[in-house]
């Protein structure tokens, strides 16, 4: 695998940047240098055009009311290379605030906004932050793999006809209602859960992984890593939050 390469797009991370959502780029760029493969990671500013067709995931963070408004404004003029490369099986990884405005409508100081529509999702303001740890049990990775996190947000985001990222063992999720958390549609993940995500989750870094390499050069088997203290954080804090 010495030779495979794969591009990281982080948007806006001058704008969107919550709950150490940068060790999610940090984690898949490492996760991929100790098998002796390459990363490069191209932080795209505000304004900036993005190439999608070079990028081999794209991440994109949480943040404020103001910035999303912002981030919104700049994605919407490339809204349909961003649904091309979707719709192309392009790896895209979207963190709370970044998550909301990829569905139909969000809110921005309480009022109902346009989103990009990419997701078949609205998002509903709320006064009540729902905040805490999450575990939750997703069909992306089966039965026995759990995923930890943590939520901090006030909006309740309810899904169309997309399907959840996972099931609510313990904690909020989108709405604090429905017991879902996250949506996927194909490579696409959007979620609530910062903390951040993949280092207290290798083995879904390692799907999302899996999933660019097979899309840029066919069919690719991973290098099992050394996890064992990465297992045991997260078997800890999985056992910790079930049990709180």
């Amino acid at each position: 695998m010495e030779n495979k390469k794969l591009r990281i797009g982080h948007l806006y991370p001058e704008l969107l940047n919550l709950y150490g959502d940068t060790g999610n780029i940090l984690t898949l760029k490492n996760r991929l240098i100790w098998r002796n493969m390459e990363a490069e990671v191209e932080q795209i500013e505000k304004d900036s055009v993005i190439d999608f067709k070079n990028l081999d995931i794209v991440f994109l963070g949480g943040g404020s009311d103001r910035e999303q408004l912002m981030v919104f404004n700049c994605l919407e003029k490339q809204k349909e290379e961003l649904l091309e490369y979707v719709e192309a099986g392009g790896v895209f990884i979207a963190v709370c605030g970044g998550y909301q405005l990829l569905g139909k409508s969000y809110p921005i100081d309480g009022q109902k906004t346009k989103g990009l529509g990419i997701l078949d999702m609205e998002t509903e303001a709320n006064d009540k932050r729902l905040i805490g740890n999450v575990v939750i049990r997703s069909d992306l990775l089966g039965e026995d793999e759990l995923i930890v996190g943590f939520e901090n947000h006030a909006g309740r985001t309810y899904l169309g006809h997309c399907e959840a990222f996972g099931t609510v063992l313990t904690g909020n999720g989108n709405n604090g209602e429905d017991m879902t958390c996250g949506a996927v549609y194909k490579n696409l993940l959007g979620t609530y859960l910062h903390g951040p995500l993949f280092p207290k989750n290798p083995v879904l870094a390692d799907y999302f992984l899996q999933k660019a390499l097979e899309r840029k050069y066919g069919e690719t088997t991973l290098v099992t890593l050394q996890d064992k203290a990465e297992q045991e954080a997260h078997n800890y804090a999985v056992k910790r939050f079930l049990n709180q």
